[in-house]
């Protein structure tokens, strides 16, 4: 390997680099909020749930969670194509912020007690609710209803015991491996509902393969805020974010985004929430 003679002008070339990046060269996490020059933000998003977070066969994304993440980058200085999306699957959120493995987290990501020891969160921007989702012509319109049908879930999933245990003890559980396979079953008839966020079963019964097929219970059996997280401490970028948040309810961009990614399933969504106030 042949090594390059160090000279003086290297050096003087060095130094100034240096003393360019220090003075200027923000990185691409920084807290500065500012998008310019090549550096680019790297956001978490769930790559499998139609209609909130999806990654298309051509390699672009859609849905509700990506349409938020988005418009918070353009207020945060970023273009659109200085956007990094990663992959966060539920489990590995709290992690990925802590590693800084992206600069903030929009994942169907519930604002918890518990989750708040470990992450900040900015909003809440979205109030789903736990609800079933049921073929267009089931008789099926109260979580009573169940006792008797079969309910489906993910695996791992505490929406389906949820009801088995409080509301409907006669509900048989099936856990399947995703929600595509449960949309199999329902469609199937080999389960009678489906239960998780009503945002979510939104996301797949707006498909253009499922249209009209199904539809929401609209039932309340829970409240979930949708919240932004952000690494532990960093209150500069919440704080950032949930003006940009304010800002797309204002300009009527959060309610095109509702509209255009939950409009064909029907989803009756709650208005846009109040930055801090979570619903118990």
């Amino acid at each position: 390997m042949k090594l390059r003679k160090f000279t003086a002008a290297s050096a003087v070339a060095l130094t100034l680099a240096l003393t360019a990046t220090a003075c200027g060269g923000d990185d691409k996490d920084s807290d500065s909020g500012s998008g310019s020059g090549g550096d680019k933000i790297k956001i978490g998003i769930k790559y499998d749930q139609p209609g909130l977070g999806l990654k298309q066969p051509d390699g672009s994304f859609s849905g509700f969670d990506v349409d938020v993440a988005a418009y918070v980058a353009k207020e945060l200085g970023y273009k659109e194509d200085q956007i990094e999306w990663v992959e966060t699957k539920s489990a590995d959120r709290e992690n990925a912020l802590a590693r800084g493995d992206v600069k903030f987290i929009a994942a169907t990501y519930s604002i918890t007690d518990e989750r708040k020891q470990k992450v900040d969160f900015a909003g809440p921007y979205l109030l789903a609710h736990q609800d079933l989702l049921v073929k267009a012509d089931s008789d099926i319109s109260k979580a009573t209803d169940l006792n008797g049908k079969k309910l489906c879930s993910v695996t791992g999933s505490t929406s389906a015991q949820n009801v088995k245990d409080t509301i409907a003890p006669k509900a048989q559980l099936r856990e399947y491996s995703g929600y595509s396979e449960c949309l199999a079953g329902l469609q199937s008839g080999a389960v009678d509902a489906l239960t998780t966020d009503d945002s979510i079963l939104a996301g797949f019964a707006a498909q253009d393969k499922y249209q009209g097929q199904f539809k929401l219970a609209g039932l309340k059996l829970s409240n979930e805020n949708y919240g932004i997280g952000v690494k532990k401490g960093d209150s500069a970028t919440v704080d950032k974010i949930n003006k940009a948040l304010e800002k797309m309810v204002s300009d009527g961009s959060w309610e095109k985004a509702v509209k255009d990614n939950f409009g064909p399933a029907n989803y009756k969504n709650e208005p846009a929430p109040k930055i801090g106030q979570i619903v118990k």
